[in-house]
This record gives structure tokens, sequence and C-alpha cells, in this order.
């Protein structure tokens, strides 16, 4: 085999992981998110402690249905795929909240959390273009004409 044809290859079948991963974390957050709603899914047990108190609080400030909310629309951008970036962007926070509640108050949750968390990583990493002004530096400026595009600063598309 030629390096050409390791190359297109690796292009493949990173393709088929990069759908695969989005496909997964849009079903995850759009079947979760439409249970904060219609409650088909049968939830155990209240947790007991911190974690029973942080979920009533949430619940009963109506601050879950924000949350479902944005897991519905994130999780049906990635399902259609339009819009990824805004898909990301809006689950991104929910991760790391699921997270953070899951490492500090609930452990037993936490390898769905990872999952979550590693299903973004490679979800992200296909769509990195769009978020790479967001590691800049300092902003480039251009005076005398419009803003600079990605050719203009030197970033290559993604194929």
């Amino acid at each position: 085999m030629a390096a050409g044809d390791y190359v297109s290859f690796w292009k493949g079948t990173m393709k088929i992981v990069s759908a695969i991963t989005r496909l997964l974390l849009g079903l995850m957050f759009f079947v979760f998110g439409l249970n904060g709603f219609l409650h088909f899914l049968p939830m155990g047990p209240m947790p007991t402690g911190l974690a029973g108190q942080f979920i009533s609080a949430l619940v009963q400030s109506h601050y879950m249905i924000v949350v479902s909310a944005l897991q519905v629309v994130g999780g049906f951008l990635l399902l259609v795929n339009r819009y990824v970036p805004l898909a990301l962007t809006l689950l991104g926070p929910v991760i790391v909240n699921i997270l953070l509640f899951h490492a500090f108050m609930a452990p037993k949750g936490l390898p769905l959390a990872l999952l979550a968390c590693v299903l973004w990583i490679l979800t992200a990493l296909k769509a990195r273009l769009a978020f790479a002004g967001l590691f800049q530096q300092r902003v480039p400026t251009d005076s005398k004409g419009p803003p600079l595009t990605s050719e203009r600063r030197g970033i290559r598309q993604a194929s």
C-alpha cells in the first residue's frame, strides 16, 4: 500500500467515526432532553443527600426545563447535521455540569457522563475549524478591508 492509500483510508475512517460520534451524541441528548418533558424513561429513586437536594432545586426552580430544551435542540441539530458548532456550543456547558455533578455528588453516573464528554470531544474535533477564532491569542485586524477570512489568516479548510 502506498502512503497516499493510508491517508485516504484514514480520512474515510475518520469520516465514519465522526458521523457515528455525532449521531450517538445527538441521540443521547435528544432522547434524554425529551425525557425531561415527556417522562417516558423510568427514573430510579431520587438520590439522597446533597445530590437529591441539588436535583430538587433544579426541578422546583424550573431550571431543568431550560436544560432539557437545550438538550433537545442541541441533540436535534446534531442528528440532522445542521449547525453542528452551535449544537456543540449549546451542549458543552450542559456536559460540563453533568460531569461535575456526577464527579462530586453522584459518582454512580460518572461513566455515562464521561462517555458524553468523549463523544463531544470527538465530534468537536471534526468542527474545530469553526472554533479556531476562540484560540487566537490576539485578534487580527486589517484596517484596509473586510475582516480576515480563514484563507487570509493562513488557516487550512477541513476537507
